[in-house]
């Protein structure tokens, strides 16, 4: 009798759910950290029509889940639907997402309670009567200071009814709501413009004239498509508004720009649209009423004192710049073309003068190439030039040459560097002067302290400041060489020439050696060992060629045929530069044994740094120390073996659960090009500890000891 009494109720209950003609959505599931349902707008479907189904999520308090774009970091929501024969689904309807900042994450979420609308579409043969089981498959990643992914599997039961349905009594307002107030097409015309490092978005229609303009922001559709975290300065004008983004990686990764630039531009007091821009010249109307900029959580690079600050920095940078190992090699060209001239006054000054030509020329030349190079679209940085396998593998083959003269293997006039009593004054001054560009091209892999904040203010200003800057870092490497050979009594102090300077020359020849070898491995780390193999080839055929040509110099001196020697000399030399170039052109990068990880030391093992990694332990909690590395920065190499390697370091990490991350910008990478410039630096080294309770993050000294970095460490785990 009880049995019975069940059926009849359940059957009396399923009845009324279909007299009703109301859907049933199936039970909440609460994954963890989410509360998940499927509900309609309407109250069932007519065969043949459309109805909206939303995915409801309430999320816990301080959690978030992710936009279709997520930004820097995170995962979207994703559905997947298991639906009858013959029934459809159509996109999700994402409503405009919040700014979600994390250090120097910026992130596209959504917080609280959120509706996903979906249009399911019925088939036209749907029989009316009849109620359909619609399942949704959801997953997403839900994130606090740490990130879980859930899932969760929903179900709604839609009744299928004759003609048009009413709105769902408890839902229908809602999911109409969320549905108006979502980002649609309203005919605005919007077009974009790459204007070196920024990339300037228009739009102009006529939702946006009087419209206030403050807080307007472009959420992109392509996660790779601007920097997210980076400001985005307003201007208003008659007819709309220009954005001035920074471009991402679609626009600066080397590849072909997009010809397509969506998303949702949305303003402070809610409105927001669908927005599709196309390349093309930038509407007047969408600006020119001068707007102030939308503020930004990213603070972008500053000298204290502006101008004159930065010309400060930039001049006790260069002056530092002449302890940094990356300058050693070339000191020994520096203090034997100094001994050359010490006793001559007039000579020893024209040496300093020719010295600081050549340092500041060089100086120019690459400052104005990265310049140029950056207002092409190309994400660099300084040091650049030495990112390119064909210029490392050149100026490892020039050292060589250089060393080789300096062991008098053979002479260029009475050496390149000016070494002798006999030395002209032509000669001399083209060896400074040759000494200075040489010092800045070696000099290039380094950033010394006080240089960071100076370049980073530099190449955010117009092109005359920016070259004004790097004139004052010239003026402050040349300036000991220089202030030396003006000062008197400094240089009566050094011996007077004779045969010493012979063997001195000689043994200051082994730097540059080593300069050579330095050169030749980090050409090993961005090409691999065949061409390595070439470039040791090249290196061999380069040194018999300056032997050769040495002796076809002995042969003239004594009278004899020298001629053959010379061609078959220079012939050499031609030959081993030109398969250098072969090696580096056809070079293809090494690829790693593993997943990214490399071991800096006994114990101490760094992995592959992206940001997404860099998101991902600081959401977990864990003190995180990222080395931005080169192998062509000898700093970086040095900071490595000093700091970094010990075992009390690993002790330290291990203690504090702490990860190492490198992010290794030996060979062009934009990503990292992207990060250095949101800590207002164009180079490497730099050293960035983030705290593992989400503070901000710390940058440490360009110069580390173990100490140091133990500390640095102790404090982000505390």
């Amino acid at each position: 009798m009880f049995l019975k009494r069940a059926v009849l109720a359940l059957q009396a209950f399923m009845a009324a759910i279909l007299l009703s003609s109301a859907a049933l959505a199936g039970p909440v599931v609460n994954s963890g950290h989410i509360e998940s349902e499927l509900i309609a707008q309407e109250s069932g479907v007519a065969p043949g029509g459309t109805v909206y189904v939303a995915l409801r999520q309430k999320i816990q308090k301080d959690w978030h889940t992710y936009w279709r774009n997520p930004g820097d970091a995170g995962e979207p929501t994703k559905i997947a639907w298991t639906l009858p024969a013959g029934w459809s689904a159509g996109d999700m309807v994402w409503p405009t997402p919040i700014k979600a900042k994390l250090g120097p994450l910026l992130d596209y979420a959504y917080e609280g309670e959120v509706l996903i609308p979906v249009p399911i579409s019925a088939p036209t043969n749907a029989q009316v009567g009849t109620t359909v089981s619609l399942t949704a498959k959801v997953s997403y990643l839900v994130c606090e200071q740490v990130c879980v992914p859930e899932d969760a599997e929903l179900s709604l039961l839609l009744p299928v009814v004759a003609g048009a349905a009413g709105a769902d009594p408890k839902w229908g307002g809602k999911i109409a709501e969320v549905l108006a107030k979502a980002p649609k097409p309203a005919g605005l015309k919007a077009v974009f413009e790459l204007d070196g490092q920024a990339l300037k978005l228009a739009v102009t229609g006529a939702p946006l004239k009087g419209a206030d303009m403050a807080g307007a922001y472009f959420f992109p559709y392509s996660a790779k498509a601007i920097e997210h975290a980076a400001e985005q300065a307003v201007e208003r004008g008659p007819e709309g508004l220009t954005l001035t983004l920074k471009p991402g990686y679609d626009f600066v990764g080397g590849g072909v720009a997009p010809a397509e630039l969506a998303g949702v531009l949305a303003l402070a007091n809610g409105s927001a649209w669908e927005i599709s821009a196309v390349a093309g010249e930038l509407p007047a109307a969408a600006a020119g009423l001068g707007a102030p900029a939308a503020k930004s959580d990213v603070t972008p690079a500053a000298a204290p004192g502006g101008l004159l600050g930065a010309l400060a920095l930039a001049f006790l940078g260069g002056l530092i710049l002449n302890l940094m190992p990356c300058v050693f090699p070339v000191l020994s060209m520096k203090a034997a073309s100094l001994a050359g001239h010490a006793h001559h006054e007039s000579k020893a000054r024209a040496q300093g003068l020719a010295f600081l030509a050549g340092v500041l020329a060089t100086f120019l030349a690459l400052a104005g190439l990265l310049l140029a190079v950056r207002a092409g679209g190309a994400a660099v940085g300084w040091g650049f030039q030495l990112q390119s396998p064909l210029v490392i593998a050149g100026l490892a083959l020039l050292m060589l040459l250089v060393a080789l003269n300096m062991s008098g293997v053979f002479e260029i006039g009475t050496s390149i560097q000016g070494v002798g009593a006999g030395a002209s004054s032509r000669d001399g001054l083209l060896g400074a002067f040759f000494t200075g560009a040489l010092a800045v091209v070696v000099a290039a892999p380094c950033t010394a302290p006080f240089m960071a904040g100076a370049l980073g203010y530099a190449l955010t200003q117009p092109a005359i400041v920016a070259l004004g800057v790097f004139a004052a870092l010239g003026l402050g490497f040349a300036a000991p060489f220089v202030a030396v050979a003006f000062i008197p009594a400094v240089l009566r102090r050094l011996p007077r020439p004779g045969a010493w300077m012979e063997t001195l020359k000689k043994g200051l020849a082994f730097p540059m050696y080593g300069a050579a070898l330095w050169l030749t491995w980090v050409f090993a780390q961005q090409a691999g060992p065949i061409a390595l193999g070439q470039v040791l080839g090249a290196g061999v055929l380069a040194a018999f060629g300056a032997w050769i040509y040495g002796l076809s110099q002995g042969r003239r001196a004594a009278g004899k045929p020298f001629l053959v020697q010379t061609l078959v000399g220079l012939l050499c030399v031609v030959a081993a530069l030109a398969l250098a170039a072969s090696a580096a052109l056809a070079a293809k990068p090494p690829t790693a044994a593993s997943a990214g990880e490399a071991s800096s030391g006994p114990g101490l093992t760094a992995e592959a740094w992206s940001p997404e990694r860099v998101a991902s332990l600081r959401a977990e909690g864990r003190p995180v120390l990222v080395d931005f590395t080169a192998a062509w920065c000898v700093t970086c190499q040095v900071n490595e073996k000093v700091a970094l390697s010990g075992g009390k370091v690993a002790e330290a990490f291990k203690a504090q659960n702490a990860v190492y991350l490198k992010a290794d910008w030996t060979n062009r990478d934009p990503l990292i090009a992207k990060a250095l410039a949101e800590f207002g630096r164009v180079g490497v080294p730099l050293y960035v500890v983030y705290p593992k309770g989400g503070g901000a993050p710390v940058v440490l000294p360009q110069l580390l000891t173990e100490g140091m970095v133990i500390e640095a460490i102790e404090k982000a785990g505390a």
